[in-house]
């Protein structure tokens, strides 16, 4: 089967595209089109061979119930029967827009649209598109996210065609979804109603109109063993190829262990995506680390989750570590789909976090210029069991200096470079609970010690190491005398380095 792809404009809806889709529709065909959640796979509602094309597309099981999408409250009159008081406060409020409603079903839906149960979910989207075309093919078009089952639902039409091009007749092409997340679930048949989905639709903005809302406790939780009652509850969903693991503490602590797993993975050889946000980006340094938008406007974590799940599948990530978010609001969608995509894998940050001991290490040396650079140099190009941040720093520096000009030979003598190095004086924000200082010799030390607080993590380096070997100062001297420091300071970082890695938690 060869899928046809029509671009559409929501402004200037093309009503022969839309007459052309609404007539595959009408025959029993599939068409892929926008709505505001996320694409959906258009099948008619109430043909039941119809439906068996939708699961055989997708893949998915057909226990799993297809959501019925209408233009107008009439047409839920035809297909649901023994409706709510409420659910016309519900529709003023809500409809047309991301809100699905579950009713008891009318004979005129198959149960081949329903997973086989005597229930409905109905839905009136807001997106034009998805209107006119309703509209165009009888009014009752049935249709889950437009992917194979299982896989992060498609925010635009290039995801649909990944995942369904030569299976279905049609996509209409309307361009980048707005909101991203499916559809809140709310289910009418029990009092009081209650959220099988959460959504953009929070339970705050349900509760303002008919009163108290339950949730359903699996929402968060491990996936039901009983047939699923509305769409996403029983079986793994939108999940990447790549095994997706959520870390879960305080945010600190999260961007702290992420950032050891992913440095873990480096060291293997490993890729791994990270998914981080606005205020977090900058905080990773390995790994693909995919902006998925800011904690303070989480409609844009919403909007992106789906995209960037994707995005790891073209990269071939090995693993995905994503950061938790607010199980409020919509944080509550968005962590429901991350937990989904995850098959409810979620790790503790803090024990990961606890495992480190020091997380910077600071050579600390008169001028910035020569013996400290060097010593970090050094450092950085160590087999580190753990991430560090790994800086010199100078106690007497004016104004920023470039490194010593025999001190940079003497380095690319050994392969490494002082090249872009400039002189930083040491500073109170320096002195942090998991910052490391090792001067290089016992006066930076005590002055350190005589003119700061908290210097419990202030030692000479060949104290840390309880070593007796003095690192000479070159300043001054021939080429010669740097190369002897060189060898010197070389011995004492593996030594370090060995010493660094014993913290592990493990001996490892």
């Amino acid at each position: 089967m060869k899928t046809i792809i029509k671009k559409i404009d929501v402004n200037q809806i093309d009503e022969t595209v839309i007459s052309e889709a609404g007539s595959i529709l009408k025959q029993g065909g599939l068409v892929a089109f926008p709505t505001e959640t996320v694409y959906g796979l258009g099948a008619n509602a109430l043909d039941e061979e119809a439906a068996k094309k939708t699961y055989a597309a997708k893949g998915r099981p057909s226990d799993n119930p297809l959501i019925v999408h209408i233009a107008d409250m009439q047409a839920l009159e035809e297909i649901a029967v023994n409706i709510p008081p409420v659910t016309e406060e519900l529709a003023f409020h809500f409809w047309p827009g991301p809100l699905t409603m579950i009713f008891e079903k009318s004979e005129k839906v198959p149960y081949g649209t329903t997973g086989g149960l005597n229930t409905v979910a109905v839905r009136m989207p807001s997106d034009l598109i998805a209107r006119e075309l309703i509209l165009a093919a009888g009014g009752f078009v049935s249709a889950p996210s437009a992917n194979t089952s299982g896989r992060p639902s498609p925010t635009t039409a290039e995801h649909v065609r990944e995942d369904l091009d030569g299976k279905i007749e049609m996509i209409l092409d309307g361009g980048r979804v707005d909101i991203g997340l499916e559809s809140t679930i709310l289910d009418m048949t029990v009092t009081p109603p209650m959220i099988l989905r959460p959504g953009a639709i929070t339970a705050d903005m349900l509760e303002k109109v008919i009163g108290p809302v339950s949730v359903d406790e699996t929402i968060l939780g491990s996936e039901s063993e009983q047939a699923p009652k509305a769409p996403g509850m029983k079986y793994r969903h939108y999940a990447p190829k790549a095994k997706l693991t959520i870390v879960e503490g305080t945010l600190r602590e999260e961007v702290l262990a992420i950032r050891q797993l992913a440095y873990a993975a480096f060291r293997e050889g490993k890729n791994v995506g990270i998914i981080a946000t606005n205020e977090t980006e900058k905080f990773y340094t390995h790994g693909f680390v995919k902006n998925i938008g800011t904690r303070e406007n989480e409609k844009t974590i919403a909007r992106n989750l789906y995209a960037v799940l994707r995005e790891f599948d073209e990269e071939e990530v090995e693993a995905i570590y994503s950061e938790s978010f607010a199980i409020q609001g919509i944080g509550n969608a968005i962590m429901n789909r991350l937990e989904k995509a995850a098959g409810h894998t979620r790790i503790a940050a803090a024990p990961i976090v606890e495992q480190q001991k020091y997380r910077r290490v600071i050579f600390l040396s008169n001028t910035d210029t020569s013996r400290g650079p060097m010593a970090a140099e050094l450092l950085k190009h160590q087999d580190l069991v753990q991430e560090y941040a790994i800086d010199s720093r100078g106690l007497i520096v004016l104004f920023p200096e470039p490194a010593n000009q025999k001190a940079e030979a003497i380095m690319k003598s050994g392969q490494m470079t002082l090249e872009g190095h400039s002189s930083v004086a040491f500073a109170e924000e320096d002195m942090q609970e998991d910052t490391l200082i090792l001067a290089m010799d016992e006066g930076q030390k005590s002055k350190v010690v005589s003119e700061y607080e908290n210097t419990k993590n202030v030692y000479t380096l060949n104290e840390f190491l309880e070593d007796d070997t003095q690192i000479p100062n070159p300043y001054g001297q021939p080429l010669t005398a740097y190369g002897e420091c060189y060898e010197i300071l070389m011995k004492l970082i593996e030594k370090l380095t060995n010493k660094l890695n014993a913290f592990t938690k493990g001996g490892e």
